[in-house]
């Protein structure tokens, strides 16, 4: 079976801002931002204002392929985890479920210590989030439906309709 399109229902995007926003406190982070591999946002909370959150998705996401490349270099599968450390800020980025990129973001009301022992627990939850979403794309997809506006439109028909 072929990989299924994954739609986000906001039944599961509540789930994930829900899990995000604890992260946010309990990590006495200052932003946290939720990626998709192919650097698209998901989601953002926090300070989110203070970004240009389209070049941070898709730096962060170039960063992650940068880091895998590195590891197939020296013989690893990824390196899953990633910390910048700045003068005033710090970022920590992880991979989720093999799935979505977790920036977060702090600086010294927080230790990295913390912000691991948060994040764990979050990707956990947030993977567990994303499998009920990929199941429910693949009980459409076994079914026949699709969520997509589009998806019974065929290039014949584009064509006709241009030409």
């Amino acid at each position: 079976m072929s990989t299924p399109q994954m739609v986000m229902y906001d039944e599961e995007f509540q789930e994930i801002n829900l899990v995000i926003e604890r992260l946010l406190k309990e990590a006495n982070a200052k932003v946290i931002f939720l990626v998709d591999k192919n650097g698209q946002l998901i989601s953002g909370v926090g300070e989110t204002e203070r970004f240009d959150t389209t070049s941070l998705a898709s730096l962060t996401a170039g960063n992650i392929a940068a880091t895998g490349g590195l590891a197939k270099l020296i013989g690893e599968k990824e390196f899953s985890i990633l910390f910048h450390e700045g003068e005033k800020d710090n970022l920590h980025i992880s991979i989720v479920g093999g799935r979505v990129i977790l920036v977060v973001l702090f600086d010294c009301r927080s230790s990295l210590g913390l912000v691991r022992l948060r994040v764990k627990k979050s990707s956990d939850e947030l993977s567990a989030i994303f499998d009920k979403l990929v199941k429910k794309a693949e009980d459409k997809e076994r079914r026949g439906v699709s969520d997509f506006p589009f998806a019974e439109i065929t290039d014949d028909d584009i064509d006709n309709l241009f030409s």
